[in-house]
């Protein structure tokens, strides 16, 4: 009995460890911009309003505004497909806010499908695939950026992120630190679809 009770608490400890390691390094990335060149920069979906990006959509499509401005990628790629009750996808409302702001719509590739961070990268890497690019600039919120990592690397994508300056609350780097510690045990993949 006291091997099992012993076993339990350095389990448990090592659990403790494992969360607490991970916790410090989405707080890090949180505030790690790595902006430099890439064959595309991909805003990650947010919600939408009839077409009207939501303030935190449009802080994502404005980052990325500024980036390809300052010449980091050759093209934008807008996520997101539809939420339910939507009537226009996260990447149609992303395109046109950015086609209004002068982005060129050559310039512009839309990825309809995804309705999750996993799924719209995925369907990214496919995209870019078909036209040998891989080197991304992932935009979104800071807290985000370590499960942006994560699953870059998970789907084949070369990726860096360049969080906005959005504020997000501890709530945030709490549910980010669990989909981040489950994720990496189980793959982001099957997190997903678990989700």
């Amino acid at each position: 009995m006291r091997r099992l009770v012993l076993l339990a608490v350095v389990v448990g400890a090592l659990g403790f460890i494992y969360l607490v390691v991970t916790l410090v390094q989405v707080w890090s990335a949180a505030d790690d911009d790595q902006t430099g060149p890439a064959d595309a920069i991909v805003v990650l979906g947010a919600a939408q309003y009839d077409g009207e990006p939501s303030p935190v959509l449009r802080a994502r499509l404005d980052h990325a505004a500024e980036l390809y401005g300052a010449g980091h990628a050759p093209l934008v790629v807008v996520t997101g497909g539809k939420q339910e009750g939507d009537r226009v996808t996260q990447a149609l409302a992303g395109f046109n806010y950015l086609r209004g702001k002068g982005i060129p719509e050559e310039a512009l590739l839309l990825e309809v499908d995804g309705t999750s961070t996993y799924t719209e990268l995925a369907a990214t890497a496919r995209i870019l695939e078909d036209r040998e690019l891989d080197r991304v600039l992932m935009v979104s919120d800071g807290y985000h950026s370590a499960r942006l990592l994560a699953i870059a690397d998970e789907v084949g994508l070369d990726g860096a992120v360049s969080p906005t300056d959005t504020e997000y609350g501890a709530g945030s780097l709490l549910r980010e630190t669990a989909a981040v510690s489950v994720g990496r045990l189980v793959g982001f993949r099957r997190l997903d679809s678990l989700s």
